[in-house]
This record gives structure tokens, C-alpha cells and sequence, in this order.
């Protein structure tokens, strides 16, 4: 078993831990008014351990509850976690959440992912994607994801739960759909079959890198609303701040019609 068999396994185990603890949870609300739930706490933990176990050393890690300050600009790998996607809704019961741990390299690309979302799938009330580092490959539920083509015009439209109030969507006369996890919302242009494209809202690096890696290995990428590049500078990575304005999300043709259509408040 490799290192990234024994990472996903780990993954796989704490989201049936969350899926276990989802309704027996007390919600809390952090200094900035968003939710947080003891099973964060919980799920961060196991898999800062599971990561210093199996990789010990010559990594990062971005983590939403817990900074922990150090950073090596050349280590190999840096991991972006997201220990729950979508709390507000984990902690209504709802099904639109996720462990999301996105794989930075040296120059901060996103290279790989492992995306465990145990009540929300494509016709199955399961979603576990994996993309490694080393490969261009993406699996779904264990088993080789092939991109969907005609992506090329947006037809239906993913949103964040924020996105109205940080564009205008007035121009966009395709069909619109929000879930409540971030991730689930950039993810859903590559793996659901006709949503076409995404305007995400501005959020913070473990919202977004996981998805990220599997969206440039099927095809799309995500860039700022007004067409500049989206990086992931130090304000963003280290500063944990929120990128500055809404993403456009698909493949090139799609972007350029979403930026044509959309635009920042």
C-alpha cells in the first residue's frame, strides 16, 4: 500500500466518523460568524496525524481550524484541508458536505486531491474522488472518471450560497443550482453532466484547492470574474484571507461566456 492508499484510507475512515456523528452534533458559531461543529475539531486532528504518520516530514499544511504557522516554501507537497466543507449545512443534517484535502506542489499548483463527501454522489449517497500528484487520472468511487464533452456552453450554472450578493447574475438565462459546500459547488462542473460552469464566491484556500486539482485534470481551471489569473500568492495561502473576487468556473469557452455574462458587484 502506498502512501496516498494508506492517506485515502484514512480519509475515507474519518468521513464515515462524520457521517456517524452528523446527527448527534452542537453547532457553534467562530468569531467571524460561521459554523463550527466538534466533529472539525475531530476530523482535523485525525488527519494531521495521518499525514505526519505516513508522510513525516518535507510538507505543509493549510488547514481551516488550526494554523499552524510553520510553512517551507520547497517542501515537495503542501496539503490544504478543509475538514468539513459545508458545516452549516452538516449541522442542519443536510447532505451537501465534505472532507476535502487538496495537494499543492512547489510552485503551489494544485496537483492532486481527496474528496470524501459519505451522504452526496453522482446516483449514489456516496462521493470519494482521488486524483494523485504524479497522474493526470481522476477517479470517482474508485473507478476512472473519462470528462464530459459540450462543456463549452453553460447551460446550468453552479453558485455559492454568497455569489448573488458578489455578482450580478441578472444576464445569465440558464438554469441555477447551489448545494451548500463549496467544494461540491466547484467540483460539480466536472463531474455532473450538465452543469456547465461555476461562479464561486470569494472564500478562502481550503474552499477551493481540492476541487481545483480536479478541475484542471478534466479540463477547466477557474480564474477571477474580470478574466486575471487566479494564484495562490501569500495573502491568499499564508495570510488565510479570501481571494478578492467571485471565481469563474469551466472550460476556457465556458469562462469567457460567464465573464461576457457576469459581472463583480
Amino acid at each position: 500500500m502506498d502512501k496516498f492508499d494508506r492517506l485515502e484510507k484514512e480519509i475515507r475512515d474519518a468521513g464515515q466518523y462524520a457521517k456517524q456523528q452528523q446527527r448527534l452534533i452542537h453547532r457553534y458559531l467562530k468569531d467571524d460568524g460561521s459554523v463550527l461543529t466538534e466533529t472539525d475539531l475531530a476530523v482535523t486532528d485525525h488527519i494531521i496525524k495521518a499525514l505526519r504518520d505516513i508522510f513525516v516530514s518535507d510538507f505543509n499544511i493549510v488547514t481551516e481550524e488550526i494554523d499552524l504557522k510553520e510553512f517551507n516554501p520547497d517542501s515537495k507537497y503542501t496539503f490544504v484541508l478543509d475538514p468539513i466543507d459545508g458545516t452549516d449545512s452538516y449541522s442542519q443534517g443536510f447532505p451537501a458536505w465534505c472532507i476535502a484535502l487538496g495537494i499543492l506542489d512547489r510552485s503551489r499548483k494544485p496537483v492532486g486531491a481527496m474528496i470524501c463527501a459519505p451522504r452526496f454522489g453522482i446516483g449514489t449517497e456516496e462521493l470519494f474522488i482521488r486524483t494523485d500528484p504524479e497522474s493526470e487520472d481522476v477517479f470517482v468511487n474508485g473507478k476512472k472518471f473519462t470528462p464530459y464533452c459540450g462543456k463549452d456552453e453553460v447551460k446550468e450554472l453552479m453558485i455559492g450560497s454568497n455569489t448573488i450578493r458578489e455578482a450580478d447574475l441578472s444576464c445569465y438565462t440558464g438554469k441555477i443550482r447551489s448545494y451548500g459546500s463549496s467544494i461540491i459547488h466547484l467540483l460539480a462542473p466536472a463531474i455532473y453532466s450538465n452543469i456547465g460552469g461555476g461562479i464561486n464566491p470569494c472564500c478562502y484556500a481550503w474552499d477551493l484547492a481540492a476541487s481545483h486539482a480536479v478541475l484542471l485534470k478534466t479540463g477547466m481551471d477557474a480564474c477571477y470574474l474580470d478574466g486575471t489569473e487566479f494564484i495562490y500568492d501569500d495573502s491568499f495561502l499564508l495570510g488565510r484571507n479570501k481571494y478578492r473576487m467571485p471565481l469563474a468556473v469551466g472550460t476556457r469557452k465556458g469562462r469567457e461566456e460567464l465573464m461576457n455574462l457576469i459581472k463583480p458587484r
